[in-house]
């Protein structure tokens, strides 16, 4: 019986590559091909009834992962749930995934991921939704509809673009009423002052909406948003904090928003609270209740925050739960 452990395996390639490349000699530098240095475009369509949807990726940012990223718990406990996820060692990835749907009547924009504006530092990472938006073959004036799940940056900051005018000029934008309150509210963000996350949130919702609040339409929970998709009361994570059911048919897919950050640590571990949660009890009421519903349903589930292309279901796996991604499909 033959064994294979790791130094033969290493060697062994070592020995392929040096053998192709003897037999190559001359001609190998003639069959190279520049290396291309970019990714090709990040959109993924797939059906609901009779909608067409499209996840439109905005990238993914990778940073060292802060002190406090899980509130709760040590910071070595949360890293070893990044390394279990295979993460970067020390690091943490959160992929940012906005929704396209094109219910026939309406082209409904759920979310505008990080936007382009002021984001070098990123070189490209993250801010990417216009650009997919056209290798998808849409023109941003032609969306009808940007429908706000909650007021974070990574959410709202693409409704401006690279020069500040509006990046989806003939849209409604539509936001939760009890989002709108909260972050507009002088006596809020008065009181946030002690925690620069917050205070620079209220001081980016400012920067988002001055001059365009006209545009805005705020919308309750409960109620029929837009054609086939229902707004979901998902709190915790903001006040206002939204998902959405999106229906037609007999087809239903679960837009889940923010209701968990990255699935690798707080699917896993549905009451870890993430440092971007003002409410984090609140939110991990939240993340039991819309979980288990799911699960019970076998519902598809779309999250921002999920891995590219970022559809799957969710499954009860003890207290916790797991994401099992759904497969790639070729066609629509």
């Amino acid at each position: 019986m033959t064994e294979l452990n790791r130094r033969d395996v290493l060697a062994g390639a070592a020995a392929l590559g040096a053998a192709g490349f003897s037999r190559l000699g001359r001609t190998a530098a003639n069959a190279a091909v520049p290396q291309s240095g970019t990714q090709v475009p990040g959109f993924y369509r797939y059906k609901v009834g009779s909608f067409e949807c499209t996840s439109i990726n905005d990238g993914a940012r990778t940073f060292p992962m802060p002190d406090k990223f899980v509130t709760n718990v040590p910071k070595d406990e949360a890293l070893a749930a990044g390394d279990a996820a295979y993460m970067p060692k020390g690091m943490v990835t959160v992929p940012y995934n906005p929704q396209l749907i094109n219910t026939g009547s309406k082209l409904v924009l759920i979310d505008t991921g990080n936007g382009v504006a002021n984001l070098e530092p990123s070189k490209g990472a993250v801010g990417r939704t216009l650009q997919n938006l056209a290798a998808a073959g849409v023109d941003p004036k032609s969306i009808d509809i940007v429908l706000l799940s909650h007021m974070h940056g990574d959410h709202i900051n693409g409704v401006r673009a690279a020069d500040g005018s509006i990046a989806f000029p003939n849209a409604e934008i539509m936001v939760p009423t009890k989002e709108w309150e909260f972050w507009t509210s002088e006596e809020n963000a008065a009181k946030a002052q002690s925690s620069e996350m917050m205070k620079n949130n209220f001081a980016n919702v400012k920067k988002v909406f001055a001059g365009i609040g006209s545009k805005v339409t705020k919308y309750e929970w409960g109620k029929e948003v837009a054609p086939g998709i229902t707004s979901i009361a998902t709190p915790g994570h903001t006040p206002g904090h939204t998902s959405f059911a999106v229906a037609s048919g007999n087809s239903k897919v679960l837009i889940q928003s923010d209701v968990t950050n990255i699935p690798e640590l707080f699917l896993r571990n549905p009451d870890w609270h993430v440092m971007f949660d003002v409410d984090p009890a609140t939110a991990q009421e939240t993340r039991h209740k819309f979980y288990d519903m799911v699960a019970a349903e076998k519902a598809t589930v779309v999250g921002f925050h999920f891995t590219f292309p970022s559809i799957g279901h969710v499954e009860k796996d003890g207290a916790n739960y797991r994401l099992i991604p759904s497969a790639w499909n070729p066609t629509i």
